[in-house]
């Protein structure tokens, strides 16, 4: 059973869904899951987490997100992107650079942003797209997310072609509509790439096509990569025989024995073996200062190496 991440080009005219159905059916893989849904019409990266991957699911899906994206200029749509129905025609929509470069100015660093009505968030129990099919509009509170990096690529007016570096939770349609609107004519998003997810880039995936192929050869651990190397932004420390024990027994890990330099602080820890294999994932735990919770535990590759862990500790 293999275990580890594949990172896939997701091609347009296919659900997130449907990409995980056809890797698990071409790998012949238990479970499979992603790290963050693409719409259909959208292009890119699309984590997918093999087997016991797919407890790294939810530490995968709150890394930043890098896109490629077309914001189009005076067509608002009820789904704010090119699948919905069109509310509104602007035809003044003969802006200045400068007054463009302003308007995506403002959003930037840390804003608020209401989700779109036709969105995979839940109202009672039901995604807000579902009830939004049928006529109930249901509008979330605003969030707050972070922009980090917004750059204009190209200017071909009614399109901007754009890439944001953004937070877990962004919404690219909405940031779309929102720089419309500020800029009074509307507009909805016309185009979309996710070229970086958790720290991968399209350099570090595959299409459906090379999976297909390269599993039908027996050659597909070639473009797994391994559970210790998935958290790419998560510090590592190497473990003992001492450390697998305490974490073998669920007992309390404290940052002072995880060999920390003080003043580095570090919300999560992946601790692994010498050959980079992923034991635990450790959480700080806020109510209890310098102690470390338990994330998730893979207790047969500590048995595995039982007795054969090296000595000491060390912080890759």
């Amino acid at each position: 059973m293999i275990d580890g991440i594949l990172v896939v080009n997701k091609p347009t005219g296919i659900s997130s869904a449907g990409v995980v159905a056809r890797v698990k059916k071409i790998l012949k893989a238990k479970r499979v899951g992603h790290t963050g849904t693409l719409d259909p019409f959208a292009t890119g990266i699309l984590i997918c987490c093999l087997n016991r991957a797919t407890r790294l699911a939810s530490l995968l899906v709150q890394g930043k997100k890098r896109y490629e994206a077309v914001l189009r200029l005076g067509v608002r749509t009820d789904t704010q992107d090119l699948t919905g129905e069109v509310i509104s025609v602007e035809r003044n929509i003969s802006f200045k650079e400068s007054e463009i470069y302003s308007a995506f100015e403002r959003f930037r660093g840390k804003i608020l942003q209401t989700p779109p009505p036709f969105s995979a968030l839940k109202h009672r129990g039901v995604p807000l797209y579902k009830l939004a099919r049928k006529g109930s509009y249901v509008e979330k509170p605003p969030r707050t997310v972070f922009i980090y990096e917004s750059n204009i690529l190209e200017i071909a007016l009614p399109d901007i072609r754009f890439e944001v570096l953004c937070s877990h939770g962004t919404y690219v349609r909405a940031l779309c509509a929102d720089i419309g609107d500020a800029l009074g004519c509307g507009g909805h998003l016309a185009g979309l790439c996710r070229t970086e997810n958790a720290g991968f880039t399209l350099k570090d995936s595959s299409t459906l096509e090379e999976i297909e192929e390269l599993a039908s050869k027996d050659r597909i651990e070639e473009r797994i990569i391994n559970m210790g190397d998935a958290l790419k932004e998560v510090s590592a420390v190497f473990a003992n025989e001492w450390l697998a024990q305490k974490i073998r027994h669920g007992q309390p890990i404290f940052k002072r024995e995880l060999n920390i330099k003080d003043g580095i602080d570090h919300l999560w820890i992946k601790i692994v073996d010498s050959d980079n294999n992923l034991i635990a994932v450790l959480d700080r735990d806020t109510r209890r200062g310098a102690c470390y919770k338990y994330v998730c535990v893979f207790p047969d590759i500590m048995n595995k190496k039982k007795g054969g862990f090296k000595s000491g500790l060390g912080r890759k």
